[in-house]
């Protein structure tokens, strides 16, 4: 394993996570009438916050992107490379293509959901307990919510509320695993 490929892929993948929680609540806040529970997160990316969050999506991408070459640099780890490259690709989709182009961006969107939640339980491997639980735990309830929204059932959180119940576990399992990359004595 080498260490510095390690640390650069957790910093990349904490910076790019860290950079689109930050972008997306000031969106939000930008956004003439923005509802959490009633607004897809995608709204915002068309308007007048389509330039703020959609770079601060395709830049989660292309920094998750690159942080899986130096997973897979540092673990030889196949699997979770080319979730999380898949998973940046799709970011970056999201970015290109906002809500008003449907097809591309539902597509682009499903694929970031679902190989974002599996990134996180596939990475347990590389972690030590208790955090390879939390990884597997908020994987699992990224997957969930992606089941329950895509089925529309919301439980009571309207669509902009079960939509982020699929987002944040993933952006907090990122985090985290990017932060735990990063350290240089793990």
């Amino acid at each position: 394993m080498r260490r510095n490929d390690k640390r650069v892929a957790g910093s990349l993948l904490f910076v790019g996570s860290v950079q689109f929680i930050l972008g997306m609540t000031i969106a939000e806040t930008l956004y003439p009438g923005y509802s959490v529970s009633a607004n897809y997160i995608s709204d915002l990316g068309v308007g007048s916050t389509a330039l703020l969050f959609n770079s601060s999506v395709f830049l989660l991408g292309v920094l998750a992107l690159i942080s899986a070459y130096f997973i897979q640099r540092a673990f030889n780890y196949k699997l979770l490379s080319v979730c999380l490259a898949l998973t940046g690709i799709g970011a970056m989709g999201v970015g290109l293509f906002p809500e008003n182009v449907k097809i591309v961006h539902t597509v682009a969107s499903l694929i970031t959901f679902l190989f974002g939640a599996l990134s996180a339980i596939i990475s347990c491997k590389l972690q030590k307990k208790p955090l390879s639980y939390f990884a597997v735990l908020l994987g699992i309830m990224s997957l969930a919510a992606l089941a329950l929204f895509v089925s529309g059932n919301y439980l009571g959180l309207d669509k902009g509320g079960m939509e982020r119940m699929i987002a944040y576990p993933t952006l907090l399992w990122a985090i985290g695993f990017g932060g735990h990359l990063s350290y240089p004595e793990i």
